[in-house]
């Protein structure tokens, strides 16, 4: 039982850590997107998000990946309806979050296409997504 206390709360570390990013990462593009390309500004957003991703998002996703398929094995969820919703749901979140990573690349090669409100509404995806998803583990509605 103790194991599994220190891997919720592993779990909900990588959580809280991976949607910072996730909810930031959008924030900067809205940001870069005003940056002349070549400019001091332009690259020094270039710099932090890829940091952003590479050291925050990235393995906290995979944490959180990690540490939730060891919690919904550990306590028999995995054929649970609220559960395989939450599952479908996190796949979209890790969707999201690898369209962010095509993204960031993108800026890191000077062809952003997307417009600032682009970005905006993006930006409201991994708000209804956790929304959803904390709803179904707390309530657990069917």
């Amino acid at each position: 039982m103790a194991g599994y206390e220190w891997i919720k709360a592993l779990h909900i570390i990588a959580v809280i850590s991976w949607m910072a990013g996730i909810f930031y990462l959008p924030r900067l593009f809205v940001y870069h997107s005003h940056a002349a390309v070549g400019s001091e500004a332009s690259e020094t957003f270039k710099v932090m998000e890829a940091k952003l991703l590479r050291i925050i998002m990235n393995p906290a996703m995979i944490v959180t990946w990690l540490a939730g398929l060891w919690l919904a094995w550990d306590g028999g969820w995995t054929q649970q309806g609220w559960f395989m919703a939450k599952f479908a749901l996190v796949v979209a979140m890790s969707a999201f979050h690898m369209w962010l990573a095509a993204r960031r690349r993108d800026f890191a090669a000077d062809r952003n296409r997307i417009s600032e409100r682009g970005y905006r509404l993006a930006n409201e995806i991994p708000t209804i997504l956790m929304i959803v998803i904390v709803v179904l583990v707390v309530v657990k509605p069917f």
